[in-house]
């Protein structure tokens, strides 16, 4: 499950995202090919398939719809978890990689690090030969960004968090922030880049993005772009190409999806609410 499954359970999403009622919720699925419609090649009955289902939604459910297009096979390296991990949340941590434009000897700073998106963004900037300062909320979260990585990890529940993660990287400036988080703790990561250094943007878990304006990016000599809404829907190659590398991250063991928590279909409700209070690491799946 995804966290905006929650944004869209409360009515709170953007228009594009609002389904017509009644609907089942549930935009990423994993599971086996039962049966087909008129025109599908029968040869993909019984096949291990995956799919982002979009706005339609329909994934909380024993048998899903889908568009026989938009279905991927799961690589057999992979298994039904991490395939539905990578379907969505690899999706979009491959558009957010494709615009930070990784480098060696970077100083990236991740917000929101022991997340479905953080845990891949760190092990992706590590391998890049960047030194990672993951921040993230309880000892728990930053023991987890540790191990995947991150040259050092600052919980951000504590007040000086800022400041601990400047001196984790020996008072070198950031040169660039990936921030899932906005808000008060965007800000705060913005802060730490120096002349010249870029942010990147790619949600708002806090409640509301990052409050920047034309006047801090003259002041601070920073660019600032964000990864998601037109950029990721209009991107040439559309979202099946990121879905495709994605899946072939994981299936090579380039990257490793994070499932930190399974629940029980009957069980949706308990593990919303563990997202929504921020107890969950990496990705939250529902099983049948």
């Amino acid at each position: 499950m995804h966290l905006l499954d929650t944004v869209i359970r409360k009515g709170q999403g953007n228009p594009r995202v609002m389904p017509t009622l009644p609907m089942t919720p549930g935009r990423e699925v994993a599971g086996v090919v039962d049966a087909i419609g008129p025109g599908v090649d029968r040869a993909v009955l019984g096949r291990r398939v995956v799919v982002d289902l979009g706005v339609a939604s329909g994934g909380y459910a024993e048998l899903a719809l889908a568009e026989a297009a938009s279905l991927h096979e799961i690589p057999d390296s992979l298994d039904a978890d991490r395939a539905v991990t990578m379907i969505g949340t690899g999706r979009t941590t491959m558009a957010i990689l494709e615009l930070a434009a990784l480098r060696p000897g970077d100083v990236v700073v991740v917000t929101a690090a022991a997340g479905g998106i953080g845990t891949l963004l760190v092990q992706a900037a590590d391998a890049a030969g960047a030194m990672v300062i993951g921040a993230a909320g309880g000892q728990k979260k930053t023991t987890l960004v540790r191990n995947l990585g991150a040259t050092s990890a600052v919980d951000y529940l504590e007040r000086d968090w800022a400041q601990r993660a400047r001196s984790a990287a020996g008072d070198r400036l950031a040169t660039l922030v990936l921030d899932g988080v906005g808000g008060d703790i965007g800000r705060a990561a913005m802060g730490l880049l120096g002349v010249g250094g870029r942010l990147v943007m790619y949600g708002s878990s806090s409640g509301s993005l990052i409050d920047l304006s034309a006047d801090d990016l003259y002041r601070l000599g920073i660019t600032a772009s964000a990864a998601i809404g037109s950029r990721i829907l209009q991107r040439p190659g559309g979202l099946r190409d990121l879905e495709t590398r994605a899946l072939r991250e994981a299936a090579e063991r380039r990257l490793t999806p994070v499932v930190g928590q399974r629940y029980s279909l009957a069980d949706a409700a308990v593990a919303h609410t563990a997202v929504e209070s921020r107890s969950t690491t990496g990705k939250t799946v529902l099983r049948p």
